[in-house]
């Protein structure tokens, strides 16, 4: 629920003030919600088409030992499955969007469950697939891919081919294809403890307000003028985690060991090794990128200098970091100011972009708005083939973060209709590298739009200390997680065990690397590295740090350039996965696989740091 700074004559009396608590899913108005009827109109209508998808998961049997048959049979069964996949996506799609709405909820929760063990189970019945087309002769491989009849699926097979080393035999891929429900334990279990068993009682704003404390209100209280409401916030935040903190560490160490299995299993020297393969990324460009980051921390230590002497605080601590500088300064919007604000900024990329995502923001309803009881917290975008590209925010008003959150999955939302509607079922779904790009690519407009407009020095300072953070954020802070993942499974690799004192031992060393020795270090800060969710899926927070860096390079020089330098973006966003994430960005201008932008990134950075003490 949307919280305002203003006070009602009745909280200027001696009156007790009202508590707010989160509103319960049934009570929240249908236009602050999603309309997801461009997947299905009712739950019934998902259980009619789920009962149907299940019963074609026994026809993938037909094809069984027949792939070396000849093109012919071969496209055949990579056509059954290209459409079995884009029907099992818009299920899936449905019920996970469901079940993110109340993690409460058993209904949704129980129907989540049901899609993914069919699709467990189909899986398990196309298993066979993949081997089948390795087991063909190259010789034979290369006649089959010059026909007619695989045409369409040359890139498919040309990608299979790359996993050769890696993939196992029939009856080994059925076995694994089996523990796809058991593997995602970790994540599901964190799911349920994070944002639907964890309590965190009530707080009082810098109103004295008494709100209830959540993940999405915590950031909003991050953000308070009131220092005492951000550390009574921080500390009885973090006392939750504290309390759980052995069955969080067992619960990622778990994780940590899955990734572990799996790539001893099909042959990778390591598990990053087996993250980065899929989308053909050198593990340079992640050693790069922490090696760059490393060379820079002097920069940042200079900004938590100057933001304590701003700040006139004797130590710093964390939760002194994300309120701005200028703490007095008024950016409060509501959604229809921070859809407006999303909007003007975009307008560089054209009638059309702006045209579909601004009905998108408004009467089409993509986007789930504000928090409610047992809602996912964060944000996110989940586009699928056949269904709109749905936002989902927990939107407060008084948290310019928000805004830049919400053009962000916007982001993500519009590269998901483009490439949806430009490229076949098989090669629109982008990889997460490079929807990264797309997200704050959107984020960089917007920051340089805000600042452009800015009428004063306080209101200008006070956007350049956001993008300051919003890169310190993105690319500095995602590379110390990027590189706790690294370290964590390299010690389980090593055969080290992974209890709370190591993980924390682990992260507790970052962390007084990333802030450096003046920086105040709360014990509790430790236990953060059991709260980000993206530990629970390993090896994907180092893609928002080469996403902004190669962002930053994109949206300059379609800022800075013509009509062909934004149809070469537009053209990226078109491409979904037509071709490796590296490639696409070259075509689009920006080579990550030199660490260039890496530090011109972080070139701005100590610019924008060094203004930023100028305006102050």
């Amino acid at each position: 629920m949307a919280t305002s700074k203003a006070k009602s004559p009745k909280a200027k009396s001696s009156a007790k003030p009202k508590a707010k608590t989160l509103p319960a899913r049934e009570k929240v108005k249908v236009e602050d919600t999603w309309d997801l009827d461009s997947l299905f109109k009712s739950d019934d209508e998902w259980e009619a088409a789920f009962e149907k998808w299940k019963k074609l998961i026994p026809k993938f049997e037909k094809f069984r030992g027949t792939l070396a048959d000849g093109p012919k049979q071969l496209a055949a069964c990579l056509k059954f499955d290209e459409e079995f996949d884009r029907v099992g996506e818009r299920l899936g799609t449905y019920a996970f969007l469901k079940s993110t709405e109340d993690q409460a909820s058993s209904n949704y929760q129980r129907m989540k469950g049901r899609q993914q063990h069919a699709g467990s189970e189909a899986s398990q019945a196309a298993s066979f697939i993949r081997p089948e087309i390795l087991a063909i002769p190259a010789k034979k491989m290369k006649e089959y891919m010059a026909s007619k009849e695989l045409a369409h699926y040359r890139l498919v097979l040309e990608r299979i081919q790359r996993y050769k080393p890696h993939t196992l035999s029939d009856g080994e891929e059925r076995l694994l294809a089996m523990q796809s429900e058991m593997s995602d334990a970790s994540n599901r279990i964190f799911r349920q403890l994070n944002d639907a068993d964890l309590k965190f009682g009530m707080v009082k704003d810098e109103s004295g307000d008494e709100i209830e404390l959540s993940h999405s209100s915590f950031s909003a209280l991050l953000h308070s003028s009131n220092r005492e409401v951000r550390k009574t916030a921080f500390h009885q935040y973090y006392d939750v985690f504290a309390a759980h903190q052995n069955t969080l560490a067992a619960t990622l160490g778990g994780s940590v060991q899955r990734d572990v299995y799996y790539a001893k299993a099909r042959g990778y020297t390591s598990a990053r090794a087996a993250a980065l393969f899929p989308d053909n990324v050198p593990m340079s460009v992640y050693d790069n990128l922490i090696e760059e980051v490393h060379r820079r921390l002097p920069a940042l230590y200079r900004y938590f200098d100057l933001r304590q002497r701003k700040m006139k605080l004797k130590k710093i601590h964390q939760y002194d970091t994300y309120v701005p500088i200028l703490s007095d300064l008024d950016q409060t919007r509501n959604w229809k100011q921070g859809v407006e604000a999303v909007m003007s900024s975009l307008t560089p990329l054209g009638d059309e972009y702006c045209s579909v995502l601004e009905k998108g923001l408004t009467t089409a309803r993509w986007c789930d708005r504000y928090p409610n009881r047992g809602k996912q917290s964060g944000a996110f975008s989940c586009g699928s083939f056949d269904g709109e590209p749905y936002i989902l925010m927990n939107y407060q008003p008084t948290v310019l973060d928000h805004v830049f959150t919400l053009a962000h999955e916007a982001g993500h939302s519009m590269h998901s209709y483009y490439s949806s509607k430009t490229q076949p079922f098989i090669y629109y779904d982008y990889v997460i590298f490079v929807a990264e790009v797309a997200s704050t690519f959107n984020e960089q407009l917007l920051s340089r739009k805000l600042m452009d407009d800015a009428k004063t020095k306080e209101e200008r300072a006070y956007l350049i200390n956001r993008d300051i953070d919003a890169i310190r954020g993105t690319i500095i802070r995602q590379t110390m997680f990027a590189e706790f993942e690294k370290l964590i499974h390299e010690s389980a690799e090593a055969g080290e065990p992974l209890t709370v004192d190591a993980f924390q031992k682990i992260y507790g060393d970052l962390l007084s690397l990333y802030f450096g020795p003046d920086f105040a270090i709360d014990d509790e800060l430790k236990l953060e590295c059991f709260r980000i969710p993206h530990f629970y899926r390993a090896f994907y927070v180092y893609k928002y740090a080469t996403g902004l860096s190669a962002a930053i390079a994109l949206s300059e020089r379609v800022l800075n350039g013509g009509k062909q330098e934004l149809n070469d973006y537009l053209s990226f966003l078109k491409g979904g996965c037509s071709k490796d994430p590296l490639d696409l960005l070259k075509d689009a201008g920006v080579d990550m696989t030199t660490p260039a932008p890496v530090a011109a990134a972080l070139d701005r950075f100590e610019a924008l740091v060094k203004e930023l003490d100028e305006l102050l």
